[in-house]
């Protein structure tokens, strides 16, 4: 198969600037030139167009690995059903989230395995206005991973470090950062809903770096399609894994354990809490860094008790 072509920042810049200076309403980010099926193509057309494409190297990625084409001709159809029929997800909010332009998406983390952040992922770029993308910052062990690792760099993600982060965020893109990490995905379900550490603020500095929004979102539904109630340790530290998930479902039934429980989930996106106003210093001010982290942490907490109180029942 040929290679693909590698598109550098300041290229993928200008193209994006001019995509929404050609299209009305910012909805430039949403459309893809070349990639849409054209007039009366059908299905089949359209997907042995794309392999062609595939196998003549005739794509782009750009210099973290992300490949515009196979995750909106593949993978979002593949998550969309997920999404829309298995998820049920209700998602709230939506235009607090900028239609154009670089904000950093802030989430809780929970569930054992991280659905929150492919169903995040699907809301932003279905229903948002402006069919934006979400690029999500991964924990080392996502790109440690074979198969995983390269599946997770097509769909956009990067590495979670402020470097990379940054140069998203300048660029104008969302970034998605769940900061309370493996605390978060790998807690026991006695615990489920109650933040974890959002550890020393990297994120807030990062945004303040960068000039851009923060966007406080907040997930129901995910803290029940595994329920955590055991960590083997001893096999996890043998597997090099944070954590070892003992749930009513596995390791006993074997793979079919791993199939999410169907729970009916809400994502609500907070109002952006902004950050251009601040001076350039304001990143290194550590108190200011524990009060914006303390900010995000809390409102993310309160949305979710809010949503629960709210909530008929975990499956409908």
């Amino acid at each position: 198969m040929a290679d693909a072509k590698v598109i550098p920042f300041d290229e993928g810049e200008r193209r994006s600037r001019r995509s929404s200076a050609e299209a009305a309403g910012g909805a430039g980010e949403g459309v893809d030139q070349g990639s849409g099926p054209g007039p009366g193509e059908s299905a089949l057309e359209r997907g042995l167009a794309f392999l062609r494409r595939r196998l003549a190297g005739e794509y782009e990625v750009d210099d973290f690995g992300f490949d515009r084409e196979l995750t909106d001709e593949v993978l979002m159809p593949l998550l969309r059903p997920v999404f829309e029929r298995y998820f049920r997800v209700d998602v709230r909010g939506i235009e607090h989230v900028p239609a154009e332009g670089g904000a950093l998406i802030v989430a809780n983390h929970s569930g054992t395995l991280p659905w929150d952040g492919l169903m995040t992922q699907v809301a932003v770029r279905e229903r948002h206005p402006a069919g934006r993308r979400l690029r999500l910052l991964a924990a080392d062990l996502v790109f440690q991973l074979p198969v995983v690792n390269e599946l997770a760099r097509k769909a956009g993600h990067t590495l979670a470090c402020a470097e990379d982060a940054q140069e998203l965020l300048e660029r104008g893109e969302l970034v998605g950062v769940m900061p309370e990490g493996f605390k978060g995905i790998g807690k026991p379900f006695s615990e489920r809903y109650k933040l974890q550490r959002f550890g020393r603020g990297g994120f807030v500095a990062t945004a303040l770096r960068a000039r851009v929004p923060i966007v406080p979102c907040s997930i129901v539904g995910a803290e029940e399609i595994h329920p955590m109630v055991g960590n083997a340790r001893t096999v996890a530290r043998l597997l090099g894994l944070p954590y070892f998930p003992l749930t009513p479902t596995f390791p006993w039934l074997g793979p079919l354990g791993a199939v999410p429980l169907p729970t009916k989930w809400t994502i609500e996106f907070g109002e952006p809490i902004e950050t251009g106003d601040r001076p350039p210093e304001a990143a290194e001010d550590p108190m200011l860094m524990f009060q914006l982290t303390d900010q995000v942490r809390e409102t993310i907490q309160h949305t979710l008790y809010k949503l629960l109180v709210g909530r008929r029942s975990v499956f409908f």
